[in-house]
């Protein structure tokens, strides 16, 4: 009941109810307008009920309806003040938190410029906050203006959030990728006043991910694709031949002559030799064409858009002559060569592991034949019979495979 209240009364030592009213009001994210509403509606209701039980006001009546009157301004005005000191102890605290953020935190008007910017903010751009302030994107000359701010424009017409990433280096020199969050700030007509962006250096992160990916398919020892990764490019591969009909050229090839390799000189030598290897085969093909090694001794080449059997023979030929060529450790010259297996999609196969399966076996083929050859696989015929595996032999018909101990200047 309000009939305790007389008038303004002092102001006690404990919260009255309208200061824990305002209070709450505040902390439950009420606005200025809610709360005085309440209020409104409970002065209204009153004077209703009164005006209907008392038709004439005179006298004591008249009073205790001004003393209610007076009663219900002083609430408001105590619940108002207390919601205002939560409020400004909210925007203090917040403020602490902006400014001890390690994040950079920034808010942006409706046109993409920066009405707000933390410490975090000023120290990653190198510029005073005032220099922030009313710039854009675009004119601080950030490389990643034109997509932030299309995310932008997204995030105020949908009242949505969004995450995105970019790549930038800022004149502090702190970082190369950020994460940002984007959210639209309401007003009391839930319509977006502003956006609040917080962004964070991944840097490190993004690095260590790229480095797993990478270990994950690419071969430690030679830098090229590994098997896992090379069986996604061919399907790839396969899936666009397929809508362009065009074919795509596997060869398969295994070095001839390794083993003596590993046997006389031990690992570490192999391991130079499969280096070397790559790097003559990277020279041998074009660059959108891929190179891999898919374990020991054993590489694969894909061939893009090979219009022409003659083409993949000349490109064939030109890794049998350049493996052929010595090899040397120190004055040490080793001699090796290749067996190649060549197979056509989608003529030998239509799918990558039965693609691999037929070069393989060309592969074998040209090993049975002798060394340092290529051989081409063709399907079966309509009889069953297996079709010619026409194996060529390259003009270094019988390259050495041993150790040749000879010293280089010879």
């Amino acid at each position: 009941m309000l009939s305790p209240i007389v008038g303004v009364a002092p102001k006690g030592e404990e919260d009255t109810w309208a200061e824990v009213h305002g209070g709450e009001r505040q902390n439950s994210g009420f606005t200025v307008i809610e709360t005085v509403s309440e209020f409104r509606a409970l002065r209204a209701s009153v004077v209703s009920h009164w005006s209907k039980a008392h038709p004439t006001l005179a006298g004591q009546r008249l009073e205790d309806l001004t003393r209610f009157h007076e009663a219900i301004d002083q609430a408001v005005a105590e619940s108002l003040e207390q919601y205002a000191t939560e409020k400004e102890m909210e925007t203090r605290l917040f403020g602490a938190i902006l400014l001890a953020s390690l994040d950079p935190i920034y808010v942006l008007d409706l046109d993409g410029r920066f009405i707000y910017a933390n410490k975090a903010t000023a120290d990653l751009f190198a510029m005073a906050p005032e220099a922030i302030i009313g710039k854009s994107t675009f004119d601080l000359g950030f490389s990643f203006a034109s997509d932030f701010q299309r995310n932008l424009d997204k995030v105020i017409a949908e009242q949505t959030t969004f995450r995105g990433k970019f790549a930038h280096t800022f004149a502090s020199g702190q970082g190369e990728r950020f994460e940002y969050l984007l959210a639209p700030v309401l007003d009391e007509q839930q319509d977006t006043e502003a956006t609040v962006c917080i962004s964070r250096d991944i840097t490190e992160q993004a690095i260590a991910e790229e480095e797993v990916w990478h270990n994950a398919h690419y071969d430690l020892l030679t830098g090229l694709p590994n098997r896992r990764l090379f069986l996604d490019r061919l399907e790839q591969e396969i899936k666009h031949a397929k809508r362009r009909s065009r074919p795509l050229a596997l060869l398969f090839m295994d070095l001839d002559g390794f083993k003596d390799v590993n046997d006389s000189l031990g690992h570490e030598a192999g391991d130079r030799i499969l280096s070397d290897v790559a790097e003559r085969l990277a020279d041998c093909v074009r660059a959108n064409d891929t190179v891999a090694r898919l374990g020991g001794d054993e590489f694969t080449v894909m061939l893009t858009g090979a219009e022409q059997r003659k083409d993949v023979e000349l490109v064939a030929q030109t890794i049998i002559d350049a493996l052929a060529m010595p090899f040397y450790m120190g004055q040490q010259r080793i001699q090796i060569s290749v067996s190649i297996g060549i197979a056509f999609y989608p003529g030998a196969a239509a799918t990558p592991d039965a693609l691999l399966e037929a070069a393989d076996q060309a592969m074998y083929q040209a090993k049975k034949a002798g060394s340092n050859q290529m051989c081409f696989y063709d399907t079966f015929d309509k009889t069953g019979a297996d079709a010619a595996n026409v194996c060529l032999h390259s003009e270094f018909a019988s390259p050495p495979t041993a150790l040749d101990t000879n010293n280089a200047a010879d």
